[in-house]
């Protein structure tokens, strides 16, 4: 029975993730503000939370039982192993899944009003994520899987610099705006290194913790955020930018 649900988890997972995947880049590449971008935005945001919730019960489900739901992996992991990596790896992505569309969505809906942003379960999802990293390095040492311990670096570094942001005293107008990148293009980043290093333990099991399956989505959506950093403080003249445009006003006097 836990395997016929577990299969049925993963079948549902899948489809909103792909959906996610897709739907990932219209407001990445299209014009900002517009109502694609806000369209797709929202249908992003949505899926991701679905497919993170997903996640955190199939993890549930691997850290009870784990060679009963993923017998295909007999003979090729030992029990220890799959509960780390499908067990609670999977929790903390699921948590940190979540954590960065929640967050992310408050960011645009609030913009400025930093405060509003301060909601029980928003607070709670920082606690949250910063708690799982802990549990997932630990765990991760503790069968000398050292993925585990740097993919919970990733976990901690949101939680805190999320909490940074929340009790911030005087953020600069578009900080709300560069948060809300940020953790959008995190959500990203979880979706597709779910597919490639995750979906890989069925294809080619012998793939799913090679370096590069994890390098390439994270390495293109650091691409993506930076590219939007700049973009957005070269309109607000922030940066390195506010330092050019003062050099061009001193050479024009």
């Amino acid at each position: 029975m836990d395997l016929v649900l577990f299969r049925c988890l993963i079948a549902v997972h899948i489809i909103a993730g792909a959906i996610a995947a897709v739907a990932f880049w219209i407001p990445v590449i299209g014009r900002k503000g517009g109502v694609n971008h806000r369209k797709w935005g929202r249908l992003f945001n949505r899926t991701v939370l679905f497919t993170g919730c997903m996640a955190v019960i199939m993890s549930l489900f691997t850290l009870a039982n784990p060679m009963g739901v993923h017998p295909h992996l007999a003979g090729r992991f030992d029990s220890g192993f799959v509960r780390g990596i499908f067990g609670w790896m999977m929790l903390h992505n699921g948590i940190l899944t979540i954590n960065l569309a929640w967050y992310g969505w408050l960011c645009v809906i609030n913009r400025r009003n930093v405060s509003a942003n301060r909601t029980w379960l928003n607070v709670g999802l920082q606690f949250a994520v910063i708690i799982a990293a802990v549990v997932c390095a630990w765990e991760g040492a503790q069968i000398n899987q050292p993925l585990m311990m740097g993919i919970a670096v990733v976990g901690m570094a949101t939680g805190i610099t999320n909490l940074v942001f929340l009790y911030a005293r005087n953020p600069s107008p578009v900080d709300w705006l560069k948060e809300h990148v940020k953790a959008l293009v995190g959500a990203g980043i979880s979706v597709y290194t779910a597919f490639l290093a995750f979906g890989a333990v069925r294809l080619a099991p012998s793939l799913a913790l090679q370096p590069a399956m994890w390098a390439v989505p994270l390495s293109v959506g650091l691409v993506i955020l930076i590219f939007h950093r700049m973009r957005i403080d070269k309109e607000a003249g922030l940066g390195i930018f506010r330092l050019l445009h003062a050099r061009q006003i001193a050479d024009a006097d």
